[in-house]
């Protein structure tokens, strides 16, 4: 069932399924959809009796939904022809009761498609002619064989309170999408909130089922950067045939790592593998004595205070993770070796030098060393190589606050 499956499924599960999406849209960009109807909306109701009543609907069957896709991450005048992915579109999606999902947008060079079967994804990308595919992880579920009980409206309500103390939580307010009556609330940062502005989740008041997610930027709470939402929603069982469709043949395959452990294993064995002492190594002096270059770690950034370093294990060498401010508002600064890839230029293109579609990174000058800069709505991503060490500098800021802290370094 659906709703009990979100509810029920293990943290590694989730996050690997929300992975797959991800790697569709690497680069910076995301998939927003739909917009809300003029169809029934239900009773007002206190924030906490509706999500009450929604962890406590009855199951259902499948989903079988239209969808609207609209990203206004990357600004339109970077973006060349017409891809689904990077520029928005319709599609269909289709979920069964047992957690398999396949969601299809329509494109002009072809359909993106994303499939998550009971132990395999995958997803294909037309623009690249690529298919990205991996494994879900095994799990265990309870051994126990106990369900977890479900929070009452007082736990419910006392965890809303908590969470008030750090972001401004709506209410329960009475909307429509796809035709079914919903309940969306709205989250928004209280403080340090860098470019993001809120977020909103709307689910089927009757059913618990989520059928719309939204994020805005700062200073426009009317059209969202980035937002997923049905535009019209059916509830049923899904034919198995649905999701046994194979990835488009002649694209080039790239496989994801999916970590194999689960549940309170994990970490046992990524102690094993990385080593506890590793993982303690935080602070500029023992970062700056592991790395094999100059760590550049300057107390201030751009006016923010340095937070944190750590080590960072870069796949058989070590790099460095330095933070600067807090929250959405800081600065992330990555610093690794140099590679034979770090000096050629990102772009989001089809990977055969045909441009007529995707997006080409414009380049910024870090003190006469050519960089790539990702500049999105919501953040900010720059990218320089200089003196055998590779600079990532990322951050929920504007285009010229990231390339001030880059050429600060």
């Amino acid at each position: 069932m659906i709703n009990r499956f979100l509810r029920t499924a293990s943290t590694r599960r989730l996050l690997a399924t929300i992975g797959g999406c991800v790697a569709v849209i690497a680069g910076g960009t995301a998939i927003a959809v739909g917009a809300q109807g003029s169809g029934p909306m239900p009773r007002p109701a206190p924030l906490a009796g509706a999500i009450h009543r929604a962890l406590t609907a009855s199951p259902v069957r499948g989903i079988n939904a239209s969808i609207s896709f609209t990203n206004h991450l990357i600004n339109a005048s970077e973006l060349q022809g017409s891809d689904p992915l990077l520029g928005g579109g319709t599609g269909q999606a289709w979920i069964s009761n047992d957690g398999r999902l396949r969601l299809e947008l329509y494109g002009d060079n072809g359909d993106p498609e994303i499939v998550v079967g009971k132990t395999k994804w995958w997803i294909s990308d037309p623009t690249l002619q690529t298919v990205y595919e991996g494994t879900l992880p095994a799990h265990s579920g309870h051994k126990s064989g106990k369900t977890e009980a479900l929070p009452s409206v007082a736990q419910i309500q006392a965890d809303l309170n908590r969470l008030m103390q750090h972001v401004n939580v709506s209410g329960a307010v009475p909307t429509d999408v796809g035709g079914q009556p919903t309940y969306t609330v709205t989250v928004s940062p209280q403080h340090s909130g860098g470019l993001l502005g809120q977020a909103q989740l709307a689910w089927d008041a009757i059913r618990g089922v989520p059928l719309r997610f939204a994020v805005y930027a700062r200073g426009d709470n009317t059209n969202p950067v980035v937002e997923l939402a049905a535009t019209g929603v059916s509830y049923g069982p899904i034919d198995s045939s649905i999701f046994t469709i194979s990835p488009p043949s002649g694209y080039k395959v790239v496989r994801v790592a999916t970590p194999a452990a689960t549940g309170a294993q994990a970490p046992a064995r990524a102690k094993l593998r990385h080593g506890k002492r590793q993982a303690e190594i935080t602070g500029v002096r023992a970062v700056a004595s592991r790395v094999p270059f100059k760590l550049v770690a300057p107390r201030k950034l751009v006016g923010l205070p340095r937070q944190s370093t750590s080590l960072l294990d870069m796949g058989g060498g070590h790099g460095a993770l330095v933070t600067y401010g807090q929250n959405l508002g800081g600065i992330v600064v990555i610093e690794q070796p140099a590679t034979a890839n770090s000096s050629q230029r990102l772009n989001l293109s089809n990977g055969s030098g045909d441009q007529a579609r995707g997006v080409s990174l414009p380049t910024v000058s870090i003190h006469g060393t050519t960089g790539q800069e990702l500049d999105t709505a919501l953040g900010t991503v720059v990218r320089f190589t200089r003196g055998g060490v590779t600079f990532t500098v990322l951050g929920s800021v504007p285009a010229y606050a990231a390339d001030a802290a880059a050429r600060a370094l």
